[in-house]
């Protein structure tokens, strides 16, 4: 006999937690993004616009006013856990999703969620967003010669929107599973409950899988470097590690997110302090073995790949301990948070664009670069919010980023139709 999806007729509290767990990552994100021209470790000088080795595409802009040593431990500590969340997350939404409306109405609506500001962001929004780095070296700037100079690059930038592009792939091979393979919904219900009944196990299973994924990608490629086709890029370590979260997600969420290992009573909520030493001992860890791997010109391969599964067990760690603390502490809800959750998927879409435009109006003052990101920042996120609370009172634009409408439904309740990554 099969067994079903079964969800709780209302899970408010798990789900608060879950909207403001992704609201504080956007939040990180924006501010790793205000950081990237100041960080301690960048050339005196910008690279040219047009020449390899292209180190704009992660660093479009450099300051000459340079950031204490601990924004690049915390930059580092973001980029180790922020992105496999943003999927875990993305993934407790799809089983319900799929069980609900079926593959071909949940891709379309994906398409029209993800693939289309993907497809507007990088046509559109990238190329206006790439200007001040042109600028920046630039002997003679025009809109001509930057144009030619664009189109001549041998990819086409993609920025922070890489994610969008990702997320519809792992939502289409979810609904591939979910369509071709009849047995599907059993085996990953069955999963779900297997998460309830033996946490512990569940996460020893996402460490090896993620292991089993990432560490032979960032022995042959390194942990660093990125791939690109066009507009398509990802960083070559970790696509496996990312899809393991998100189908660790969606066996999460197959029957529901509030009981014993995400519910605000279960195992996460419980053990959120032995969540938070473990979350620090493995950013450390993999703190320690990356300064040792960068110190050395010739690293052995068991270092690598001792670097790398410390790598994998500090974003489990990191992960798993921001599901503990905000199960535990922050599901909630409030009038600001309610609305850094309506808006927080079109401040994802929207935000580099002034933060770099914004960065780039302060090169060359006589500002300190602490000073710099703390401008930087409150108007970026203050532009971004309100651009994007206005834009989703239009008709066209509330399709795409959400009208923050809730609705009484409870098949699933866990369904939210402003959640970016989610309906």
């Amino acid at each position: 006999m099969n067994a079903e999806p079964r969800w709780t007729p209302r899970e408010t509290r798990s789900i608060a937690a879950i909207d403001n767990l992704r609201s504080v990552i956007i939040l990180f994100v924006v501010g790793v993004h205000t950081l990237l021209p100041y960080f301690s470790f960048l050339p005196s000088t910008p690279g040219a616009f047009d020449a390899p080795p292209w180190l704009w595409r992660s660093f479009p802009l450099i300051d000459a006013h340079r950031l204490p040593l601990g924004f690049d431990i915390f930059s580092a500590w973001v980029d180790v856990f922020a992105m496999a969340t943003f999927f875990l997350v993305s993934g407790l939404f799809v089983w319900p999703c799929l069980a609900r409306k079926g593959a071909a109405r949940f891709i379309s609506e994906r398409a029209l969620r993800i693939g289309l500001p993907f497809v507007v962001g990088v046509l559109v929004l990238l190329p206006i967003a790439t200007v001040p780095t042109y600028l920046q070296t630039a002997t003679h700037p025009s809109f001509a010669d930057f144009w030619q100079r664009f189109l001549a690059l041998p990819f086409w930038p993609s920025g922070p929107l890489w994610f969008l592009w990702v997320l519809f792939a792992a939502d289409i091979l979810a609904a591939g599973i979910y369509s071709f393979f009849p047995r599907a919904n059993d085996v990953v219900v069955r999963l779900g409950y297997a998460a309830r009944v033996h946490p512990w196990k569940f996460g020893a299973g996402v460490i090896a899988a993620s292991a089993a994924g990432y560490i032979p990608l960032a022995l042959l490629f390194g942990p660093f470097p990125w791939g690109q086709f066009g507009p398509i890029s990802i960083q070559l370590s970790r696509p496996a590690q990312y899809a393991v979260y998100f189908f660790a997600g969606a066996v999460i969420g197959a029957c529901g997110i509030e009981h014993e290992l995400t519910g605000p009573n279960g195992l996460l909520a419980r053990h959120w302090r032995r969540a938070l030493v473990a979350a620090i001992a493995g950013f450390g860890l993999w703190l320690l073995a990356s300064a040792i791997t960068m110190m050395n010109a010739s690293v052995s391969l068991p270092l690598r790949a001792a670097t790398a599964a410390a790598y994998v067990v500090a974003c489990f760690m990191n992960c798993w301990c921001a599901l503990a603390v905000t199960v535990r502490f922050a599901a909630s809800r409030s009038t600001v948070w309610d609305s850094l959750r309506d808006n927080a998927y079109g401040i994802y879409l929207v935000h580099f664009l002034f933060s770099i435009w914004l960065q780039y109006a302060l090169l060359g003052t006589e500002v300190s670069a602490l000073a710099k990101v703390a401008f930087v920042f409150a108007a970026t996120l203050t532009l971004s919010w309100g651009t994007v609370a206005v834009l989703r009172r239009l008709p066209g634009f509330a399709l795409v980023l959400g009208n923050g409408r809730r609705t009484a439904r409870s098949l699933p309740s866990l369904i939210h139709p402003a959640m970016p990554f989610a309906d």
